[in-house]
């Protein structure tokens, strides 16, 4: 090996030149990251909606010892326990040998992502064609969710008490459904439309049958076909859509992307991605961590984390704060020692689209996870802007476990911007910092990560947990 140039160490001790991930990971490393990926991409296509991920979490942590938290119980250093918030969110923990007066170590991420939501009334008959209503959820481009397949996923409230759990695309053999567009033929003035208005939000509607009942002479006979299919089938009337929550989601499978399989397409992976990763990292502790470890997956980041499911709501104070109950520690003490890494993705750089981002501050695919010191937009409103303090211990905490990151803006300074559950955690006298998984094509019913980064966000979200 040549000796370096003055120059060259001067260069290596003075600047920061990030490696592309490939070139620095070993063979036992590349094998962890394609096997965590499989692990990964079953977790998204078993949890295409937020009820989904928390039934299936629930169903791996309870193989690994996870019992639910109940109030009173005894806790020892070593014991894991969680919560389900209606259905919606979890939260898990594994138990520290340090008392909860030292903080806990928190990975918080969310697992709803953008899609169709039915509307209460959605079910109608238009030209002997049969089509639910949506509302869309998040932060869509509607023209990305006509002419793909869909799936229906989500559950009916009946008046008595039972909850019908409503699967309909997701099983061999299942029909799929898809919305309308126009065809270009006849789309010449649609097409003169900005892209934000060629497809108006009452036209996402899901086409559901065309086959009308026999027998029956009355109006809207294809839409009381279905109708008596849903009946036979799950054992709903119409009204009962009134209290049900349904989703119309993409039918896509993850899969591999590129000659090379180093990059993942599915749908909903912001942020299930680093769901995904908060989750397992808990999962594989092994020992007792030094302070306690909390896992957060929230609903409702999409709209603002509001509601009694999102990261706004009590859900959180009440899970720590009947851990603290155990030892007699005040929820605030407990608080104001812990800290956060807010898991959220970030915009990977696209050099499809390179004015709105800024080159020298983005995340790139591959090179790890993104830390974000602030997210918000512009000058930015809405953020958690993370003490210096807080992204010196990240540094030091992932480069002393071997962790590839880099530093991350969500694109250029007045392009946009985006939230995270970041600034509610903060609020609560918490020190936390953004980080996750750089995406190609965010909000897409089909959206692009690479396996390296995926991997990192986990080990990243392990050494939290570590300390």
């Amino acid at each position: 090996m040549e000796e370096k140039t003055p120059g060259q160490q001067l260069r290596d001790a003075l600047l920061n030149q990030k490696k592309h991930g490939w070139d620095v990971v070993d063979e036992t490393t590349e094998k962890a990251i394609f096997d965590y990926c499989e692990g990964y991409k079953t977790f998204l296509d078993k949890g295409k909606t937020e009820r989904d991920c928390v039934d299936y979490a629930v169903e791996l942590a309870q193989g690994l010892g996870f019992v639910p938290l109940e109030r009173g119980m005894e806790l020892q250093p070593g014991m894991k326990v969680y919560r389900v918030n209606r259905g919606r969110a979890l939260n898990l923990a594994v138990v520290g040998s340090a008392p909860l007066d030292q903080g806990v170590s928190i990975a918080a991420a969310h697992i709803d992502s953008p899609r169709l939501d039915l509307k209460p009334t959605p079910l109608y008959e238009d030209s002997e064609l049969a089509f639910l209503k949506t509302h869309y959820y998040g932060g869509i481009r509607k023209y990305q969710w006509v002419t793909i397949p869909l799936e229906l996923r989500g559950v009916v409230a009946m008046k008595n008490g039972d909850l019908v759990h409503v699967s309909v695309g997701s099983h061999p053999g299942d029909p799929l459904f898809t919305i309308d567009d126009l065809l270009p033929h006849l789309g010449a003035e649609q097409s003169k439309k900005p892209l934000g208005e060629a497809i108006p939000a009452e036209s996402l509607n899901v086409l559901v049958g065309s086959r009308p009942l026999k027998d029956d002479d009355g109006k809207d006979r294809v839409k009381l076909a279905v109708m008596k299919l849903l009946y036979e089938h799950y054992g709903i009337r119409e009204a009962d859509f009134i209290s049900a929550e349904i989703e119309a989601v993409p039918a896509f499978n993850a899969v591999d992307i590129g000659f090379d399989r180093t990059l993942i397409g599915a749908y909903g992976q912001d942020d299930r991605v680093c769901g995904y990763a908060a989750f397992k990292a808990l999962l594989d502790l092994e020992g007792v961590p030094c302070r306690t470890a909390v896992c957060v997956l929230a609903d409702k980041e999409e709209i603002g984390s509001e509601g009694v499911s999102g990261m706004q709501s009590a859900f959180f104070e009440t899970f720590v704060g009947d851990l603290c109950a155990t030892q007699k520690v005040p929820l605030r003490v407990c608080l104001e020692k812990s800290f956060c890494l807010s898991a959220d993705v970030t915009a990977a750089f696209d050099p499809q689209f390179a004015d709105v981002y800024e080159k020298r501050n983005s995340a790139y695919v591959n090179y790890g996870i993104g830390l974000c010191k602030y997210t918000g937009a512009r000058g930015k409103s809405g953020a958690s802007d993370a003490g210096a303090e807080a992204v010196a211990y990240v540094r030091r905490l992932l480069d002393d476990k071997g962790v590839l990151w880099q530093m991350a803006e969500l694109g250029a300074t007045d392009k946009g911007g985006g939230g995270t559950v970041a600034c509610y955690m903060a609020n609560r006298n918490i020190d936390t910092l953004d980080a996750g998984v750089p995406v190609l094509s965010m909000h897409a019913p089909f959206e692009v990560t690479s396996k390296l980064d995926c991997y990192m966000t986990y080990a990243a979200c392990k050494a939290v947990y570590e300390g």
